[in-house]
């Protein structure tokens, strides 16, 4: 079983992140990560970056993970409004 700390490790260790919050019961997970690599990405190739970041862990461990990808100048707006 896949717990959301292992999930953060997996991307942690695979892309430079600012943030990152993993909640998940084991099968379906939501992630909030914040990168300065997101600038100037859209929102399909920040994702890209996490799927690249989790590599076959996504097929054979992970089943369901929704991401919220932000820039760090976009969570500082979050957590301040």
């Amino acid at each position: 079983m896949v717990y959301p700390d292992d999930i953060k490790q997996y991307i942690e260790s695979g892309l430079v992140c600012d943030h990152v919050e993993v909640v998940g019961d084991g099968h379906h997970f939501e992630a909030t990560i914040v990168s300065a690599l997101f600038e100037g990405k859209t929102r399909v190739a920040q994702h890209q970056l996490v799927y690249r970041a989790l590599g076959d862990r996504m097929r054979e461990e992970i089943h369901a993970l929704s991401m919220r990808t932000l820039t760090p100048e976009q969570w500082a707006d979050c957590e301040q409004g």
